[in-house]
């Protein structure tokens, strides 16, 4: 069994607890999106266009880091479901820009309280003041953990 010295230990300890919680948090929050009958990559494409707007399948893709053929594949299945549709991108001839239909906005309108909700309340064991000081340090942590991999 690994000794390491205290940090090491700290550090063990601090990284399995955030993954076990971030993990349980995750897995409520996905369950919910699917009892609404669309899947999480669904949920994440609708959430995007919903606020971020009109976006290119590779752009997608490269904002979830999930391969541009699955993401193809998720576009194709909302499509059908007429949830999104595809229109030729303005600025380049060979592209077309992934936008979510009126239809998609209103299930997008729809399951997005009940979205917050189940998260407002897997984070309701801390205050809003530990919630604030929370993400300062994660945003801190991955901000340290991207530089180390320059």
């Amino acid at each position: 069994m690994f000794q390491g010295d205290e940090q090491s230990q700290i550090d063990l300890r601090l990284f399995r607890v955030w993954v076990k919680a971030s993990k349980t948090i995750f897995d409520d929050v996905v369950k919910d999106i699917e009892r609404s009958g669309i899947s999480n990559e669904n949920f994440m494409v609708l959430e995007l266009l919903y606020n971020k707007g009109p976006h290119t399948v590779q752009n997608i893709s490269e904002k979830f880091s999930i391969p541009s053929g699955s993401i193809t594949y998720v576009v194709d299945k909302l499509e059908k479901k007429e949830l999104v549709k595809r229109e030729p991108s303005p600025t380049d001839r060979r592209s077309s820009n992934v936008v979510i239909t009126d239809q998609g906005q209103n299930l997008f309108k729809e399951i997005f309280p009940q979205h917050v909700e189940v998260i407002s309340k897997n984070l309701s064991s801390i205050t809003n003041e530990e919630k604030i000081q929370l993400t300062n340090l994660l945003k801190k942590l991955g901000l340290g953990a991207s530089r180390i991999n320059e």
